[in-house]
This record gives C-alpha cells, structure tokens and sequence, in this order.
C-alpha cells in the first residue's frame, strides 16, 4: 500500500477504468459531479471549482466518486436528495463505512448496496486501497438500469 492512502495528501482518488466501464455499461452515465479536467469519466462532469454539490443534477445519470475525506458525508447527502428528483439515477463508489451515520441515514434501506470483492486498485496507487469498497446505487422506482 502507498502512504497516500493514508494520508490527507488527497482525498481524491480516480475511479478504475474498469470498475467504471462495468457501471457505466449498464447505467450509461452523462454526468461526473466530483472529477477534474483530467479524470473526468462523463462528457459533461463538475470540477472543484464548479462545486458539483451546488449544481442541480435532475433528470441526469449520474456516477459519483466523491472525495473520501470528511466531506463525503455531504456527498452522500446530495446524492440521495438528488436521486429523489424525476428522471434522476444516482451511483456512488465510496468505501464501505457501514458504521457511519450517513450510511443509516441516506444509505441503508434507501439504496441498492453492492459490496465490491476484494480492494480497488486506484489509478494512482499501485497497491490496493486499505478499505473495502461499495457502490450504492439511488434510484427511483421509474428509473431502472
């Protein structure tokens, strides 16, 4: 394992090309809310500085890979909300915290959960993340894959 991973260095890890492929082929995701100009999965996607938690992401099918740190919480919280609206799909890749309140809060009960085997091997690691990771998958009953 690298020491970034455990470092607040970054908190912004790359989705793997792969893991994202596999999502997208059966999502088909248009909007990236938590990317760089350089990692961007979506054509259209949210940098840092366009604050993709102050966008409204209604009607999108969106694909989440928040920053890991202390603002997932608020991360969790606008996908759920924003999965609520119409027309709207929401899939996230956060580690699996299932101790944290915003797991009982937006998460548990309110998603599909899908556990992924083994740890993620991020782009920039060349080791593999030192937590499990799942993906959660928001959508309404009208929405489907």
């Amino acid at each position: 394992m690298t020491a970034a991973l455990f470092s607040t260095r970054s908190n912004e890890w790359e989705t793997p090309h792969q893991t994202f492929s596999v999502l997208d082929a059966e999502f088909h995701f248009n909007l990236d809310p938590c990317a760089t100009v350089a990692n961007h999965k979506c054509p259209d996607y949210y940098t840092k500085e366009d604050d993709g938690l102050t966008k409204d992401w209604g009607g999108r099918r969106v694909f989440c890979n928040p920053p890991y740190g202390r603002e997932i919480q608020k991360w969790v919280k606008k996908c759920y909300k924003e999965s609520q609206k119409p027309d709207t799909l929401v899939v996230m890749l956060i580690p699996a915290r299932t101790d944290t309140a915003y797991f009982h809060d937006y998460i548990y009960g309110k998603a599909e959960i899908r556990f992924l085997r083994g740890r993620l091997h991020f782009n920039e690691s060349k080791g593999a993340a030192p937590f499990p990771s799942m993906v959660v998958v928001f959508r309404t009953q009208a929405i489907s894959a």
